[in-house]
This record gives structure tokens, sequence and C-alpha cells, in this order.
């Protein structure tokens, strides 16, 4: 009889099965201001108009600052504002004022009010409609004198 090997004597062990850690996908937590719905919206409009606001007011005290340079510098700049272009420029500027005003006003009753967060969202809506009944008031007087109707 021929000797066998120890390994061939032995029974081959069955393959032990261990159990994988279930992984799943995080959980995105639900009710925060700044995941993409509103309040994100209103943070990034917020910001957005008050860079502008800002530059606005830099390029404002430039050009008033003329007036003590050279009076004919800053009757061309005025001269240029006149153009229809700087006319939508000023409609989007008071859009821009506007907007971050009532938006600011929102944003005082989120952080000072109890359940300012609990009502962001609806405060949101307000805020903008309250800023296109703002804009259906201005915006047909301000394209009449932009463009020179009636």
């Amino acid at each position: 009889m021929p000797e066998k090997s120890a390994g061939a004597l032995a029974a081959p062990m069955p393959e032990k099965k261990i159990p994988l850690p279930r992984i799943s996908a995080p959980r995105v937590p639900r009710g925060t201001l700044y995941r993409g719905r509103e309040g994100m919206w209103s943070w990034v409009l917020h910001r957005i108009t008050g860079v502008a606001i800002f530059f606005f007011l830099l390029v404002h005290i430039l050009d008033t600052s003329l007036v003590r340079l050279s009076p004919q510098a800053y009757n061309a700049v005025i001269d240029q504002y006149k153009t229809p272009i700087m006319g939508l420029g000023e409609a989007a500027l008071v859009a821009a004022i506007g907007f971050h005003a009532l938006n600011g006003l929102r944003i005082i009753l989120i952080d000072f009010w109890s359940v300012g967060t609990k009502h962001q969202r609806l405060m949101f809506w307000i805020v903008i409609g309250l800023w296109v009944v703002l804009m259906a008031g201005f915006l047909p007087r301000q394209l009449i004198h932009i463009f020179g109707g009636a």
C-alpha cells in the first residue's frame, strides 16, 4: 500500500463564508436650510445681490468723485448712464436691492424668532411674492422711462 501524504488523507475543508457588513448609503438630513431647496437658493441669491450692490456702490463713489477732479469727465460719465443699457442696469439694481432687503428681513426673522427656522420655507415664498409685487409696480414705469414711451 503506497503511503499517502497527510494532505491527501485529510478531508477537504469546506469554505467558510464570512458575513460581510452591510453598508448602506448615508442618510440625507431632512429639514436643513442649505440642501438644494429654498434655503440654499435664498443663501445664493442673497450673496449674489450683496456683491452686486457692493460693486455698484464702489462705482457710484468713484464716478461721483469725478466731479471734484473734472466736471467735464463727470458729465461724460453721467451721459453714459442715460443709455438704454444702463437703464436696464438700473432696473437690475433695483431688483437686487429689493430682493436683498426683503431676504435680509427674512434672515433676521430666522435668527431671532424662536420658530423662524421652522417657517423659513414659507417666508422665502413670501419674500418672492412681495418682491414680484414690488417689481411689478416699478418695472413698467422704468421701462417707459428707458424706451421713451408716453
